[in-house]
């Protein structure tokens, strides 16, 4: 009798032991899996004047070449305000969004200006000028607006030159697109202001 019952327990131990290797999930195979949608609304082309109360928790998804890319911040609207050395300071270091650092998001490694970037998340922030803006990215993602930035923590600085727009975009909004399998850029527009990204995979 106590060898039947200790052969029926060994059998229940190795059904159990097989049952949990078939089900177990490998860090691989969560790593390869599609990151979650993120939160807040994706801000579509927008010309009039919009009514809703303060700065919209936003986001933008798209693909350049195979590269994913999210891009998470906060969009305020223009509502009739001078918005470019205005609401906004010339040459002064700025989150492009609203209330904290704006964050950008990629699973390969790209290369922006001269620097390759490895994948991975980090904080946006630009310095709008008249004529040239700076572009940076950052490695300190959780900021509350510029109050602890440091340049000592900069990936990246490279300038780029704002375009002016004839038609105005009143919700700020960022869009991912691709020119080809390996280059596509990444635009900040608001107001009639538009400011491109120039991004590059690495092979």
């Amino acid at each position: 009798m106590r060898i039947l019952l200790i052969i029926t327990c060994l059998a229940f131990v190795t059904a159990c032991t097989r049952s949990n290797k078939e089900t177990a999930t490998t860090g691989e195979e969560l790593k390869a899996s599609k990151p979650a949608i993120p939160e807040g609304v994706i801000i579509q082309p927008q010309t009039e004047t919009d009514t809703l109360k303060g700065s919209l928790k936003a986001y933008a998804v798209g693909k350049i070449g195979g590269a994913n890319f999210t891009v998470n911040y906060y969009s305020p609207a223009t509502r009739g305000r001078m918005i470019w050395g205005g609401l906004v300071a010339f040459d002064n270091v700025w989150v492009t969004g609203a209330h904290k650092a704006t964050s950008i998001e990629f699973d390969k490694d790209i290369k922006i200006g001269d620097t390759i970037v490895k994948a991975g998340k980090y904080a946006f922030f630009t310095i709008p000028g008249k004529d040239q803006w700076t572009i940076i990215i950052n490695k300190n993602l959780n900021q509350h607006l510029a109050d602890d930035y440091s340049e000592a923590e900069d990936v990246v600085r490279i300038k780029v030159a704002p375009e002016t727009e004839e038609q105005q975009q009143e919700r700020l909004r960022y869009v991912i697109a691709s020119e080809s399998e390996t280059h596509g850029e990444i635009t900040m527009s608001w107001d009639k202001v538009e400011v491109a990204i120039p991004i590059q995979l690495v092979r």
